[in-house]
């Protein structure tokens, strides 16, 4: 079996901390057994290492996630990275024609699509290796996953079993699915549940060839480098409203073990282990409220319950917990740059951004390289930069020169020069950007090594 990790989505309903580049599977708000921080995405990378399934897995992703990926987990899998963002149909059906084309995968290996963001028990990983069994052994087009309700939530999709489904299944592996309900009312979902009807928590799996047929009938190709170059004429659309809700013969593996949607800041701060993070305090009057604060500023939280307050250098959030579902909604014509990255090579902070009387633009940054990781050798036609070294050691190559760099030292990057940086030890500095175009399609790139670099 092999498994492919979705790690596409925004997050936007976690505003301020996820952007259109950083999103919420990658924000480190978790701990794992030793009291160290981890994000989402190093989580299930954790449990899939010890579940012995990291060797078969790939990740799904745009191209905007590949450095967080890279800067927050060893040994990344290979990247299936979209051109652009389209949704979790297009997204799955790259990955297909991937495993078909470029892995020449035979049409019968069962492939598992599984949401990055999951935040579950480690027996859930040990669920899904059933999949195998419930495909071959139902001879069905499609398994899902369904949990075992612990509450008749309003907020969940249901997966219901067909009425006779015990007599159709008597390994207890799998059962057959009757229809399915998106988010029903309450007293729909307490009858469901009496029904044994399950959450939909978005994971499943079928044999490659299915997929590969479905693309083949539909007009779509399956060759992984034609699909790359029509992606943006593939429908825009969910697997579960493109594929699942055609498909006719579907199972359904039952899980009983803990499982969250970490959609909304309210069931993120339900994981949390603790009520405050980063600069800040929280009275006592305040009863189950939460303070994320990634400013270096103090925030103090007096006398407000059931809410959580969110700071970044994006914005800052006050919301009741039950309110913070429609962070999506009251943000999407918010439109500005990510104020804070992360890199393959360290990460940065944009502290200022303003324009000039001439129209000229001017954006300051705090850059962070990790020891011994370079800035790629590049030029910029549009800007010039200044750098300022704060805290480290390093070495910059400015058209072929070599400077020695420590705290103090200023270098001025004009226009149409060919720059990198190498970090000798974790270094930071102050990059101030002036030019009347600071963006990140202003940048050529030479892709060369340090030490051809140094030689050239």
């Amino acid at each position: 079996m092999k498994i492919i990790l979705l790690s596409g989505g925004s997050g936007q309903r976690l505003w301020p901390l996820s952007n259109g580049s950083r999103s919420k599977q990658f924000l480190k708000m978790m701990f794992n057994d030793n009291g160290v921080e981890e994000s989402m995405i190093q989580r299930i990378w954790r449990q899939l290492q010890q579940a012995g399934l990291t060797e078969s897995s790939y990740i799904a992703t745009g191209k905007s996630q590949t450095d967080f990926i890279q800067s927050q987990i060893e040994n990344i899998p290979p990247l299936i990275i979209e051109p652009d963002r389209r949704d979790t149909f297009p997204a799955i059906a790259l990955a297909a024609a991937y495993l078909h084309s470029i892995e020449k995968l035979s049409l019968d290996e069962i492939v598992c699509v599984l949401p990055v963001d999951a935040y579950v028990e480690d027996s859930f990983l040990e669920a899904i290796k059933k999949f195998g069994h419930a495909l071959t052994d139902s001879n069905a087009s499609l398994a899902l996953l369904g949990v075992k309700p612990t509450f008749p939530s309003d907020q969940y999709g249901y997966i219901v079993p067909a009425p006779n489904h015990e007599s159709l299944c008597n390994t207890g592996t799998y059962d057959e699915v009757d229809f399915f309900i998106e988010k029903p009312d309450r007293d729909t979902a307490k009858k469901l549940i009496k029904q044994g009807a399950y959450w939909n928590c978005g994971v499943f799996a079928f044999k490659l060839g299915y997929l590969i047929q479905y693309l083949a009938d539909n007009g779509i190709p399956c060759n992984f480098e034609e699909l790359i170059s029509q992606y943006s004429d593939i429908p825009k659309n969910s697997f579960d409203y493109e594929v699942v809700e055609k498909t006719n013969h579907i199972v359904v593996v039952p899980y009983k073990g803990k499982w969250r949607d970490l959609g909304t800041w309210n069931t993120i701060t339900g994981i949390m282990n603790t009520d405050t993070v980063g600069k800040g305090v929280i009275d006592n009057n305040s009863i189950n409220t939460h303070l994320i604060n990634e400013l270096d500023l103090p925030v103090v939280v007096a006398g407000i319950s059931n809410s959580v307050i969110v700071a970044s250098s994006d914005g800052i959030l006050v919301a009741d917990k039950a309110a913070s579902g429609r962070i999506k909604e009251l943000t999407k014509d918010f439109c500005q740059r990510p104020m804070y990255e992360e890199k393959h090579w360290g990460h940065y902070r944009v502290l200022d951004f303003h324009k000039l009387r001439n129209g000229a633009e001017v954006l300051t940054k705090k850059i962070s390289i990790f020891q011994g990781k370079n800035l790629s050798y590049q030029l910029h036609l549009k800007r010039q930069e200044i750098w300022t070294i704060t805290e480290g050691e390093g070495e910059c190559i400015l058209d072929g020169q070599l400077t020695h760099m420590k705290p103090g030292t200023v270098i001025t990057i004009p226009a149409g020069t060919k720059h990198a940086l190498k970090a000798i030890t974790e270094l930071q500095f102050i990059e101030v950007q002036m030019g009347s175009e600071l963006s990140e399609a202003d940048i050529i790139r030479f892709p060369m090594e340090w030490s051809e670099i140094e030689t050239e």
